[in-house]
Formats: C-alpha cells, structure tokens, sequence
C-alpha cells in the first residue's frame, strides 16, 4: 500500500510538472534573421518594429509553432550604418542559416541587403512603407506605397483645407522624392498644383528660411514627407512662427515613428495622415493586438504604424508556412501568390501576386491630443506605382527596382 501511494504520488508530481513544461518541439528550429536598427540615427523606427516582430513571434510559438517547430529569432542591430546591413545579412544566410530575413527601415537599407538575399535564395520581407516600384520574386513587400497614401489623402486634404495649391517639403532621399513627384500628380488630377517644392538632408534642423519661403509663396496648405529625428525642428519651428494656425498641414511621414508623441499637442494637433494602421482603431483585431502588446510591454506608447507592420507581416508569413506545410521559399512564396490573405491589427491584408506588394486599408485620420484619430477608412487600395512597371507572373526572375514613370 505504502508503495502505491508513492508511485501515485511521484505520477502526479510528473503530471504536475509536465503542465508546465513548453510543447515537446521537433528538432531543428525555424529560423527567422532579423535585421534592424535598435540603436542609432533610426532606433526610434527600429525599436517598435523589433518589439513587433517579438511579439508576433511569442504568439507563434505559443500556439504551438510552425509545422510542430518552434520559431527562434536570430537578429542584429543594424545600428543605422548601411555597411552593417551587408555584414549581417552575409551572416544570416551563411553562417546562421536563416529560413527567411525580416528586416530594413531605410529604401538604402534594404538595397544593400535584397540583392544578396536573392542570390543567396533566402526569402526577404520588408515591412516599412517605402517608395515603391521593387520587382522581385524572392521579396514581399508589405508598407504602404505613395501610390495607396497620396491617392486618398491629397484629395482629403483638398477638400478638409478648401484649398487647390500646396508647398509640397520632402527628404532628399528616393523616397522623399518619388513622394514628391506622387503629390504633384494627384494635386493636378484634382484641379490643383504646387507652388513650392523643396528637398532636405536628413540631417537639417533649421527651417527658418523655408519657412518664409512658405510664407511668400501663400500656399493654401502644406504637404510633408519629412523623415526623422532633425526634420522634426520643421513643426516645432512652424507653430513656434505662428504659422500652424494660418496654414494647414498634410503629411505621410509623421506619426509613422510616434513622431506625434514627441510633438506637444500644440505643435501638432490638426496635421492630417493617412497610414494602414492606428491604434486608434476601432476593430476587434486592433483591440486584440493592442491588448496583447500592452500585455508583453506595459504600456501601448510604442505601438506604430511600422511596429504593426511588422508584426502582421510576421503572422501573414506564418499562416504561409502553415498553409504550404513547408518552410521551403518556394512552397511559401507559391502560397502567398495564391490569394492567401490575413486579418491584421489594421485591417485585411493581401499580397498582390503580380507585384509582391500588399493590398492594404488605408485610413485617414487626424493627429489630435497626441493620438491618430481615424476620420475615414478606405478598403483595400493596391499597389497602383509598382503594379504599372512589375509582374512577377510575366517575368519571374526580375530583380530590379524600377523607377515610377508619373
């Protein structure tokens, strides 16, 4: 009898421990490269991507994994240096073995790293909004385009402003520039046009002179696309001068890095955007990741617009994986041409098997106490710019980046 209670007693105290225990895994790991910058001139984007991506990640492998594997991150901080970009992505795919690379904020960023990871067939994700026009089969490219931003949010503003002419201020990079070129176009197919176009360094801080610039050109409101930490002086600079209470402002930069947190109310309430996601949203999948987010961290203030990116991106690739029942490029690639789609934080998102790129919601909406109150949602905008140069169904093997004929 004694020998019985014992023997039951060890079998509970197993049972006990093994409900604690994390699922029985099979062998090898998934492994997914990260490459982003957690420190540096571009942290401010790369921290929230990166806690994105962790997040999506433990929820994976709570579930149980993919195909009974358990999903291990292998990341590096990029630290915003393009030469670093290289460095890691070379390891990633040949020394650490990575079934697929997440990563890159800057269009230079991933340009360093893309054409490697084709050659070296590792599958590439890239999740922050961009430029648009690249034309690759071996990446999924998941931000908003100019095309799916300027679309709605040119007219909106139009319309919101009562205005025709806007002094258009962008960085002086590709994606600066190709938006610039996106708002001059569907300001003229809206009856109005440009009084002023500028360009600027990433790292300009002094907007004095453009600012009376914008005064003596008397435009009737402003569109940004304003990129990082020193062109945040502009809206500091603005309201300091008086000048957000005369002239209205649009933009499709700020807030995409919580730049609208860091801004005083006064600096940068009534500044219209447009992006694919806010957690200002009032939907069940938003509610649902911003619970879970606020779960893991503690707080919500780091939920953005690439954060969530980068997050569904990381659930869409999963729900791939699971549907192909590989991990193998191919076999995932195959599935994600095939009209598989998810319901993410900002909405339905659907990879457009021509280009790669995603359908996306795009929403309007408002900055106002610090928040990105949503005005008005519009529903599955494609990739219109890279959808007029790309497809991946006539030419496979493209690898270029084409530049966007307006």
């Amino acid at each position: 009898m004694i020998q019985r209670r014992k023997a039951l007693a060890i079998a509970a105290a197993t049972l006990m421990a093994t409900q604690f225990l994390p699922p029985a895994w099979a062998a090898d790991d998934i492994k997914l490269g990260s490459l982003l910058d957690t420190s540096g001139n571009f942290d401010a984007y790369g921290k929230p991507m990166n806690m994105g991506l962790d997040l999506a990640i433990d929820e994976i492998n709570a579930a149980g994994g993919l195909l009974g594997r358990k999903v291990k991150k292998i990341g590096y901080d990029t630290q915003s240096d393009m030469a670093q970009y290289t460095k890691f992505a070379q390891q990633l795919t040949r020394q650490d073995k990575v079934d697929l690379v997440i990563g890159g904020i800057l269009s230079a960023s991933r340009e360093a790293i893309r054409p490697l990871l084709n050659r070296e067939k590792t599958l590439y994700f890239y999740t922050p909004l961009y430029e648009g026009g690249v034309c690759d089969r071996n990446s999924v490219l998941t931000g908003i385009t100019p095309a799916q931003q300027a679309e709605v949010l040119v007219p909106y503003a139009m319309k919101a402003f009562n205005g025709k002419k806007a002094y258009i201020l962008a960085a002086d990079y590709n994606y600066g520039q190709y938006m610039a070129r996106w708002f001059q176009k569907y300001l003229k197919d809206n009856g109005g046009s440009a009084v002023g176009v500028e360009f600027f360094p990433l790292d300009v801080a002094d907007f004095n002179s453009t600012i009376k610039k914008i005064q003596d050109a008397k435009p009737d409101f402003v569109i940004s696309a304003l990129v990082g930490g020193a062109h945040l002086s502009f809206y500091r600079q603005w309201a300091a001068a008086g000048m957000k209470a005369k002239i209205p402002m649009a933009s499709t930069t700020l807030g995409v890095g919580n730049e609208h947190q860091v801004l005083t109310a006064a600096e940068g309430d009534g500044i219209l955007v447009a992006y694919n996601y806010s957690p200002e949203l009032n939907t069940a999948a938003s509610k649902a990741f911003v619970s879970a987010w606020t779960k893991k961290y503690g707080s919500d203030k780091a939920i953005s617009e690439m954060a969530a990116s980068q997050y569904q991106t990381t659930k869409l690739w999963a729900a791939a994986v699971q549907k192909a029942g590989s991990i193998k490029r191919d076999d995932v690639i195959k599935v994600l041409e095939g009209g598989l789609s998810i319901e993410g934080p900002s909405g339905k998102v659907l990879i457009d098997p021509q280009t790669h790129h995603a359908s996306l919601d795009v929403h309007v909406m408002e900055i106002r106490g610090q928040k990105l109150q949503v005005k008005q949602s519009f529903a599955q905008r494609p990739p219109r710019e890279t959808q007029a140069m790309c497809d991946l169904g006539k030419n496979p093997n493209s690898n270029t980046q084409f530049e966007i004929k307006l």
